[in-house]
């Protein structure tokens, strides 16, 4: 879909520049030329993320990452002692799995202020990080699922069970 919006944005610009009539528009050539701009970076970059073989979700006995968010790539693997809850929350149309985590304090290097403005919740000094299992061939339930067995299965080892 993003290469026929460039196709279409570069027919414009070809257009406003005169090519197919002699006639030259500015305005429109400035914009229609910034947009395919964008749109080509955009299309590139995704088409470089699809050479990505790497697990979109990694859970094991003693961390958790994922990259189906961009606040969960920008945030990386967080530790399951920190782990309070694990819940699903319907997010537009995406149902998310949201992990809450104690320890704000810890994790705060890591994200920049944007998106830590957007997981930390000061009443409860606690980190919300979302997973989607959108990108996956997995359902949200199931998703949610696996992060509470990891989680339970992490208590246990450490004792706090």
């Amino acid at each position: 879909m993003s290469g026929g919006i460039c196709v279409i944005l570069l027919l414009t610009f070809l257009y406003c520049i005169g090519l197919f009539d002699g006639e030259l528009k500015v305005k429109p050539a400035v914009f229609s030329g910034a947009a395919l701009l964008v749109m080509l970076i955009l299309l590139l970059s995704s088409l470089l993320s699809l050479r990505d073989k790497s697990a979109q979700i990694v859970l094991n006995k003693n961390h958790f990452s994922g990259k189906t968010t961009p606040l969960a790539k920008a945030f990386g693997a967080g530790n399951w002692e920190d782990v309070t809850a694990i819940n699903l929350q319907k997010v537009g149309g995406d149902t998310l799995v949201i992990v809450t985590l104690s320890n704000a304090s810890n994790y705060k290097d890591r994200l920049p202020s944007m998106l830590w403005k957007m997981a930390y919740y000061e009443a409860t000094q606690e980190l919300n990080i979302m997973y989607s299992a959108s990108v996956i061939a997995i359902e949200s339930a199931e998703l949610c699922e696996l992060f509470m067995s990891y989680w339970q299965h992490s208590k246990k080892e450490s004792g706090i069970y």
